[in-house]
């Protein structure tokens, strides 16, 4: 992931991961919808398997407070610095809440083109905010990411790479010239985004 603000990063996805989209089936086998609207696909990323900075995209509201203008760097899976211009302290308070917090629980990507986006809106509300954007969040994976997640003990999530936390904060890094390629077992490279759009 790749862009001319500042973000460079690899990360890698935990081990039996699978991309999900809106529709989802709960444990009851029952399908629902967690967020609407909706326009991204997601997964857990390997907390640790994460190298490289990432620079926002869009202001980030936690708590009531608004954090923008940071910038993050990780090194196998933590963040080993980071840094903003504005609610710097916010963004500290947030990386102390607890260890898990300081990796990646998720990776979700959307095209620039995603009608919030398009919109030209920002409603300071990531559960509206983080489709128009690719984005990242600081904590706890979701189970659902990888296969069978709901049936594993949480020590069996964490030997696939799954990140524990209290918290789960999404942050948005997608710009208009974001490039992402995915990095088969194989090492084959394929392209996903040129110019902060899918072209696969």
């Amino acid at each position: 992931m790749k862009n001319g603000c500042g973000t460079d990063i690899k990360i890698g996805l935990a081990t039996g991961h699978q991309w999900i989209a809106a529709e989802e089936e709960g444990q009851d086998g029952i399908a629902f919808t967690a967020n609407m609207p909706t326009e991204e696909i997601f997964t857990a990323p390997h907390n640790k398997k994460i190298n490289g900075t990432v620079v926002n995209a869009l202001p980030l509201v936690n708590n009531g407070n608004v954090i923008d203008k940071f910038k993050i760097t990780f090194t196998d899976g933590k963040v080993t610095d980071y840094s903003a211009e504005v609610g710097y302290d916010a963004l500290k308070n947030l990386l102390s809440s607890d260890e898990g917090v300081l990796s990646l629980g998720e990776i979700a990507l959307i095209g620039k083109n995603s009608p919030i986006a398009e919109s030209g809106i920002l409603f300071f509300n990531t559960l509206f905010d983080e489709n128009a954007s690719c984005h990242l969040a600081f904590g706890a994976s979701y189970p659902t990411t990888v296969k069978d997640g709901n049936s594993l003990t949480e020590e069996q999530r964490a030997s696939l790479g799954m990140n524990s936390s209290l918290q789960h904060v999404d942050f948005m890094v997608g710009t208009k010239d974001i490039d992402i390629d995915g990095i088969g077992y194989d090492g084959k490279v394929t392209a996903l985004f040129r110019d902060g759009e899918w072209v696969i």
